[in-house]
């Protein structure tokens, strides 16, 4: 049957006890202390990206308030030089008009002047085509 043996028993007991020591100090105790670390130092990585997240969101903000600042000033330049071309664009509308209407006077001075030449040509030539009308009548 199954005998027990008490020197067996009790070496066994003391190897035991003296393995759970020594496996305490030189691996259990030096793998919670690194685990720990390892907890501590997540911990404070976690934390500094947090604090680089609300940096990061500070930058975006700042870049979008900047971005928008541009856009504003954009369309503030697009709209002033809208309006200098306008006003460029009116003055020389303007001018041409000016030109063009000093031009027309001008024609309608020279058509009345050419105007006033034939009529007076055509008059001093009255007599000569009366003369060949008659001529014309007494042939008929």
């Amino acid at each position: 049957m199954l005998d027990i043996n008490p020197t067996l028993l009790g070496m066994t007991i003391v190897l035991f006890i003296v393995m759970i020591v020594f496996l305490n100090m030189w691996l259990y105790k030096p793998m919670l202390s690194y685990m720990e670390s390892r907890d501590a130092s997540i911990k404070n990585d976690l934390a500094a990206a947090g604090s680089t997240d609300t940096e990061v969101k500070g930058l975006n903000d700042q870049a979008q308030a900047i971005i928008e600042e541009a856009k504003a000033e954009a369309a503030a330049l697009r709209a002033k030089v809208l309006e200098d071309a306008k006003t460029l664009a009116a003055s020389k509308l303007e001018a041409r008009r000016n030109e063009l209407d000093s031009e027309y006077k001008s024609f309608e001075k020279d058509l009345e002047k050419e105007r006033d030449t034939m009529k007076s040509s055509l008059l001093s030539q009255t007599p000569l085509f009366k003369e060949a009308l008659k001529a014309k009548f007494s042939q008929i």
